[in-house]
């Protein structure tokens, strides 16, 4: 088979390789993404790209003319994110056509995530196509491989188990809560964050017992909404000092830029309770809660990594379906790069 003209790539890194805090630092707020975009579009050489951007990914899909705009991408990273070039080199890691679409695959599948078989992903990645594809980013060849593998998804999910009992990052939490304190009925909850993640932890917890639930958010109207999913209390991020007080576990999932809730906060409200443990769940990235927290006596801390390595256990009944699952992206993948490497060499020519 000829050798495309152009290349399709994946630009990206994850949780896979990059540690928590790198990935506080290289995570795209809606301001950054906004900027790497405008820049994207003005990249010689770059034809076509689509940005995926979620709490444990930054990657970018594209079709490039030559090697030389990987080169151009890398001083656009390094501008936007705030790294050195070597950083960059370290943090990014790059594929080609095949591989590329391979990794597309695995992603928008869930066997990918930090949490295998998570279900959450597949929808980030088709709001980051259908962003793309408003604003005429893509191109003939993304567009062929974001269908493809939209289709490749929903097989994996259709017919096999890796998606069994709907696991997420919220549902992992309440579960964490669940064996801390078994009947969670008694147990008053704070979730911090009415966004989507914040609106499945209520629903999860509402889900498993939980009859105290009090949801905060910087809009009240907001946190209103989510808090009648489970007929509890809402509440606006200012009040966080005093509603902290009574809260046996807070769940924290804001898209705020930096920490809301601080070691300050927490340690203030840890001398009005008595000793009663707390119990804080951080789902954001950015972290919502300041790590030093966890040093408070009788405050025990939990962040993403934290639940991932929880839900490692539980991936042990699911482990026969990925083996099924990635012979089958993989026969999806052998069947779509030859119709992709001919579109890039009809857009290289």
């Amino acid at each position: 088979m000829e050798t495309p003209t152009s290349v399709l790539f994946l630009l990206g890194a994850s949780h896979h390789t990059v540690p928590l805090a790198v990935r506080e630092k290289i995570a795209l707020d809606v301001e950054r993404a906004a900027a790497l975009a405008a820049r994207l579009q003005q990249t010689a050489g770059l034809q076509e790209f689509t940005l995926l951007n979620t709490c444990n990914r930054v990657e970018l899909y594209g079709v490039a003319a030559d090697q030389a705009a990987f080169a151009r991408l890398r001083e656009t990273l390094c501008e936007i994110t705030g790294c050195l070039p070597a950083e960059v080199d370290q943090v990014f890691s790059l594929r080609h056509n095949h591989e590329a679409i391979a990794h597309l695959f695995s992603v928008a599948s869930g066997l990918d995530s930090q949490i295998v078989g998570e279900t959450e992903i597949l929808g980030q990645v088709k709001s980051a196509y259908d962003a793309a594809l408003a604003r005429k980013w893509t191109g003939p060849v993304l567009n062929r491989v974001f269908q493809k593998t939209f289709q490749a998804a929903k097989h994996i999910r259709t017919h096999t188990g890796i998606g069994e009992g709907q696991i997420s990052i919220a549902t992992v939490a309440v579960d964490l809560a669940g064996r801390i304190f078994g009947d969670l009925a008694p147990v008053k909850i704070l979730v911090v964050g009415a966004g989507d993640i914040g609106l499945k932890t209520v629903i999860a917890f509402q889900g498993r017992g939980a009859k105290s639930i009090t949801v905060a958010s910087r809009t009240l109207s907001n946190a209103e909404e989510a808090a009648a999913q489970s007929g509890g209390w809402a509440a606006s991020l200012a009040d966080l000092p005093e509603i902290i007080v009574d809260a046996d576990i807070v769940a924290s999932s804001t898209s705020a830029p930096g920490a809301v809730v601080t070691h300050d906060m927490v340690a203030a409200a840890m001398k009005r309770r008595r000793s009663r443990p707390l119990f804080l769940i951080d789902l954001a990235l950015p972290r919502d809660i300041e790590p030093s927290t966890a040093k408070i006596t009788d405050v025990y801390l939990y962040n993403l990594d934290d639940l991932a390595k929880i839900a490692e256990g539980n991936l042990a009944r699911r482990r026969s379906e990925l083996t099924k699952c990635h012979t089958i992206l993989a026969e999806r993948t052998a069947a779509l790069w030859p119709q992709v490497a001919h579109s890039l060499n009809k857009s290289g020519g």
